[in-house]
């Protein structure tokens, strides 16, 4: 099934200049933006108190949270983990060396917050685990990185590989610099999103890359940036039709999927969204900027007898 019916003709490499200093406008924009604010972590990367409660009746977690604010407990997250009865509320750590009894303390103010609530378990993480957490997520965000250079780099050409790595750096980039424009707090469900959107725009810049190899073996006459154009506008369709139900489909989590899951709703609207235009503007644009050649595609000639010396 196609969106349109009969190839486009749009001359998307026109503007490549005039989004290349979009993008540059915005890369800056969010590395600024990370450096100023920093991130808000999420009690994940930071550590914190857990307590597990249960109820006789589903939750309602809108309620709870309402609940722990009124009793003082401005920064809390709570969550099912398991059936609809039973809770985790996690809230920001206690200071370095607090005491047994600040603990039972701790506990029985949220009890006595949530009436109904059964005491089940308490639990203390620590920053260093928090620490942990965040080392590891950001280890497998570069491996991620790395193992697509050298997948796109051995499959089509060095020059799509780094032009692939340097599209998906620009991605997650931009996420994370509107995270910490707005302090939206990251967490590992968004980091979680954040990983889903390299994927997400790695398969459609594939896309694109394999009809420009194509397209260079079977037109035999066109320009890099004209080969570039004709390929991006024959995906043009599966790209709408791919992100555009996506789209759908994360609008409505963003919409009804409550506040647990907004940063991950949240990192993957806005990461379809600039993966869509970094795989035409920004691996394609720098494809052409690397030196794209259509001999880089054309098999490579033989030596027979007669062409040795």
């Amino acid at each position: 099934m196609e969106f349109f019916k009969r190839t486009t003709h749009i001359g998307f490499m026109r503007a490549r200049w005039v989004t290349a200093i979009i993008s540059a406008i915005l890369v800056i924009a969010s590395l600024v933006a990370i450096g100023v604010n920093g991130l808000s972590l999420g009690l994940d990367f930071t550590g914190g108190v857990q307590i597990e409660v249960k109820y006789t009746k589903p939750a309602d977690l809108a309620a709870i949270r309402g609940e722990l604010r009124q009793a003082g407990f401005k920064t809390n997250e709570a969550k099912y983990y398991g059936p609809a009865t039973d809770v985790l509320i996690t809230l920001p750590p206690l200071k370095a060396g607090s005491s047994q009894t600040v603990q039972t303390e701790l506990r029985d103010k949220v009890l006595s917050a949530l009436p109904g609530a059964q005491f089940q378990q308490f639990s203390v993480i620590g920053a260093e685990v928090g620490k942990e957490l965040f080392t590891k997520g950001a280890l497998a965000l570069f491996v991620s990185l790395l193992g697509t250079l050298i997948y796109i780099a051995f499959r089509f050409e060095w020059r799509f590989g780094i032009s692939s790595i340097l599209a998906l750096i620009h991605d997650p980039v931009l996420i994370l610099g509107m995270f910490a424009l707005f302090h939206i707090q990251f967490d590992l469900v968004s980091l979680a999103a954040v990983l889903t959107v390299i994927g997400y725009s790695l398969n459609d810049t594939i896309v694109v890359f394999d009809r420009v190899r194509e397209n260079f073996r079977k037109v035999r006459k066109g320009t890099p940036l004209e080969i570039m154009d004709l390929s991006i506008n024959q995906t043009l369709s599966r790209t709408i039709m791919t992100s555009g139900l996506t789209l759908l489909a994360v609008i409505a989590l963003l919409i009804y999927g409550g506040p647990v899951l907004f940063g991950f709703s949240l990192a993957l609207l806005i990461g379809i969204l600039i993966g869509t235009y970094s795989s035409i503007y920004v691996a394609g644009v720098l494809a052409i900027v690397f030196g794209l050649k259509r001999a880089d595609f054309l098999p490579k000639k033989r030596e027979t007898v007669d062409d040795m010396p």
